[in-house]
C-alpha cells in the first residue's frame, strides 16, 4: 500500500478546507482517541465548540467463540474503553472527529453509540479512503480529502530518546 507523509502545513490546509463546509451548529465535539485529538482540537478552536468529549474504541485482533475457534477482528464488536455519559449527548448535535476513515468501523461505532444515547451525530475526518471502507456508499459527513494511501500524520512520527527520523540533528 502506498504511504503518504502529511506535514503540519498540509494539516493547516486540510483544516482550512473543512471549516467552510460546516453549516450546522454543534453543541459538542466527540474526539476519537488518539488520531482525532489534534484535528479535533484545531476544529474545536476554529468552530468555537467548547464542550469537548473523548471516546476510545478497541477492536480485538481475534475473538474466541464457542462455535468457532477464532475469527478475525473485522467481525468483532467494538469495546468502548472510554465514552461520555449519555446525559452529555442527549438532544445535542455532536460532531464526531477522527483523523482518517479507513475501514470506517471506529467512527461508525461511535456515531451509532451517540445516536443510541439520543444525540444527533455528524462525522468528520481529514482523509476518507473509499477503497478500504466496509460501509459501501456510506461516507463521512465532512472530509477534507479522498485518498487511497496509508496516511502518516505528523503526530504519528516516532519520537523518543533517539530523536525523530525526520528531524535528525546530525
Amino acid at each position: 500500500m502506498r504511504r503518504e507523509l502529511v506535514s503540519w502545513n498540509d494539516i493547516d490546509t486540510l483544516i482550512d478546507h473543512l471549516v467552510p463546509q460546516f453549516q450546522e451548529g454543534y453543541d459538542a465535539m466527540l474526539i476519537i482517541t488518539r488520531g482525532g485529538v489534534v484535528p479535533g482540537g484545531l476544529l474545536a478552536e476554529a468552530l468555537g465548540i467548547n464542550l469537548i468529549l473523548t471516546a476510545a474504541v478497541d477492536f480485538p485482533d481475534v475473538i474466541q467463540s464457542n462455535q468457532l475457534k477464532e475469527f478475525p477482528r473485522l467481525i468483532a464488536w467494538p469495546k468502548f474503553v472510554q465514552f461520555p455519559d449519555n446525559a452529555l449527548l442527549l438532544g445535542k448535535n455532536v460532531l464526531v472527529v477522527d483523523d482518517v476513515w479507513g475501514s470506517g468501523r471506529t467512527i461508525t461505532a461511535v456515531k451509532n453509540r451517540v445516536s443510541g444515547a439520543g444525540g444527533r451525530s455528524f462525522t468528520c475526518v481529514l482523509h476518507f479512503n473509499p477503497y478500504r471502507s466496509l460501509f459501501g456508499s456510506v461516507r463521512p459527513d465532512y472530509y477534507a480529502a479522498i485518498t487511497d494511501a496509508y496516511i502518516i500524520y505528523p503526530w504519528e512520527i516516532d519520537r523518543g530518546p533517539e530523536g525523530t527520523p525526520l528531524l535528525d540533528q546530525k
